[in-house]
């Protein structure tokens, strides 16, 4: 174990320190580009900073030029600040097609000095319905933090700072979906004001726009494929889906208890008016 295990965190350290500092690593448009909003999308420090704007008029949006197979996707991420009911800012992988795979953070935001509210969905060929949602426990609009998703054959992990939040493990051999389409990373600023704060209830304040989002850290450990299942990005080549990967270890199990007894607010699992029994990929 001891080499590959060395090797691997050695990778995933690395991995954060480069995207902490912001400042190295490629820039935007080397693996970026827009999709959405352009006039609302700002490329600063030479590429190195993107700020992504929302007012009454679009909200805006970038996305990976590639699509992948496998991976741990990275963004750092500092949100809008003050009134910022009925915003969103989303960070996602998306295989962009109609029976579509996803996996959601979507950051809700909420009236001036209250907490922020983190919502995680996964979607398997169009069927989604597996919302999750945490407290924050810090400002998220005060600095940049990491949101990363690794994607295995064996488990998704959702990071806030390498601090797991949400994990969804593997049951296909139970009939249970699992995301295998190719898929492409974007995040977004978009209006949302008829769900997301307080179900609907608070609406965005206009007088607050525009209101602005700050995204650093454009390098992207995925495995390139724009195929369906593809055998290749599971290959143990790439450090992410090496055994140490498949699971947790006992240092994060106990990270992300504490998330789930502390800060979890809602979980679909739990939703008996939603779920007459809990979905099968859920405890029993």
């Amino acid at each position: 174990m001891g080499t590959f295990y060395l090797l691997c965190l050695f990778a995933w350290v690395l991995v954060g320190g480069i995207l902490t500092s912001g400042e190295t690593g490629p820039s935007f448009d080397q693996n970026y580009h827009v999709v959405w909003g352009s006039d609302h999308v700002r490329s600063v420090r030479q590429g190195r900073e993107v700020r992504l704007a929302m007012d009454k008029s679009s909200g805006s949006g970038i996305a990976s030029k590639l699509y992948y197979g496998s991976g741990i996707f990275h963004m750092r991420i500092k949100l809008p600040g003050g009134d910022t009911a009925g915003v969103v800012t989303a960070f996602y992988l998306t295989s962009g097609s109609n029976a579509h795979d996803e996996l959601d953070f979507e950051f809700l935001g909420n009236l001036e000095g209250q907490p922020w509210f983190l919502q995680t969905n996964v979607f398997t060929n169009g069927l989604g319905n597996r919302e999750q949602r945490i407290r924050l426990w810090y400002d998220p609009a005060a600095d940049f933090h990491l949101y990363s998703i690794l994607w295995n054959e064996h488990q998704i992990v959702f990071f806030v700072d390498k601090t797991p939040i949400r994990v969804f493990n593997n049951k296909e051999n139970i009939g249970v979906g699992y995301p295998s389409q190719a898929m492409q990373v974007v995040t977004t600023l978009w209006d949302a004001e008829d769900w997301a704060t307080d179900g609907g209830q608070i609406k965005t304040n206009w007088t607050q726009a525009p209101f602005k989002a700050y995204l650093q850290g454009f390098d992207i450990n995925g495995c390139p494929s724009n195929i369906t299942n593809s055998p290749a990005c599971h290959s143990t080549k790439y450090w992410w889906n090496r055994e140490q990967f498949w699971s947790l270890n006992p240092n994060q199990q106990s990270a992300y208890a504490d998330v789930k007894k502390n800060y979890m607010t809602y979980d679909y699992c739990l939703d008996t008016k939603r779920f007459e029994k809990p979905p099968p990929e859920c405890p029993q």
